[in-house]
């Protein structure tokens, strides 16, 4: 389809959300949509955006499935997952499935016109920051006592007063960085 060619070589669809957590630029499904919207009227086609729930073990998953078709009815679709999550602070359970189903359709619609967004998926799951879960508290206080740490210091740079109330970005930048620690005096 040359339309499709077309499309992916002129598309400008830049970064102009903030996430301010992570401290980077995204964009969102709809940004994209709307960057898309001209493109498709100058070259005749349109798409469409579908999505499936599929249960794979024992989690649901959005199938979300992106298709453009030209003037002579020719058509190239692309899909993308996103797993639903158990549960999310503050979202009930329509909301959530809505948010996997745009995550999925903006994966979908990324891999359609070859749209390079690999810094995105952390946009999504930091908006919606959880506390850790009472292994990832066992294995981070496992981490800080073998290297040593100052764990006092530590949830006060947090402002928590407790490991259990960290975020669950927290756990993983704190993880990294420990982890780093602990090699580098073993070694």
């Amino acid at each position: 389809m040359k339309e499709l060619i077309k499309i992916q070589t002129e598309l400008k669809a830049p970064k102009t959300k903030k996430n301010n957590f992570g401290g980077y630029m995204y964009r969102s499904l709809e940004d994209i949509q709307e960057a898309l919207k001209p493109l498709l009227a100058h070259y005749g086609c349109f798409i469409t955006l579908s999505d499936e729930i599929e249960l794979i073990g024992e989690r649901y998953y959005i199938c979300a499935t992106a298709k453009i078709v030209n003037s002579e009815g020719q058509s190239v679709s692309v899909q993308a997952y996103a797993r639903e999550e158990e549960h999310k602070k503050g979202m009930d359970a329509a909301q959530i499935t809505g948010s996997a189903s745009s995550y999925a359709r903006k994966y979908a619609l990324n891999a359609l016109f070859a749209i390079d967004d690999t810094r995105d998926a952390d946009a999504t799951n930091t908006h919606e920051d959880v506390n850790i879960t009472p292994t990832q508290v066992k294995e981070l206080e496992e981490l800080i006592a073998s290297t040593g740490r100052d764990k006092a210091k530590m949830l006060e740079y947090y402002k928590v007063s407790k490991v259990s109330e960290l975020k669950e970005s927290q756990f993983y930048s704190i993880k990294k960085l420990l982890s780093r620690s602990k090699n580098a005096h073993q070694n």
